[in-house]
């Protein structure tokens, strides 16, 4: 079993910046992708950005120049410096990864962008 736990969500407004933050516990040997989805209200929980362990990044196109991922394999952590926040991005983040065929997640952190 992998654990996932995240940190630094909350309130924003327009234009600011969060970080997210996410620690791997447990068998963390043989995770490849970590990343992050969200999940709106009434939304279905689409992909955000995704990092390999060879560092080899995936973004969503409507995050591309604002968001930037990156992880730590020795630390087994993966953060999310998330810019020029629009009210769109409000939503639940969730932390995940994958260990050979299994995906994990996180408990979910909420990230509101408003004035």
């Amino acid at each position: 079993q992998v654990q996932l736990v995240e940190s630094g969500g909350g309130l924003v407004q327009p234009g600011g910046s969060l970080r997210l933050s996410c620690a791997a516990s447990g068998s963390i040997f043989g995770i490849n992708s970590m990343g992050w989805y969200r999940q709106a209200p009434g939304k279905q929980r689409e992909l955000v950005a995704a990092i390999t362990s060879g560092g080899s990044t995936n973004y969503a196109n409507s995050v591309k120049g604002r968001f930037t991922i990156s992880r730590d394999n020795a630390k087994n952590t993966v953060g999310l410096q998330m810019n020029s926040l629009k009210p769109e991005d409000t939503a639940v983040y969730y932390c995940h990864a994958r260990r050979v065929v299994t995906d994990y997640w996180g408990q979910g952190t909420q990230v509101t962008v408003s004035s």
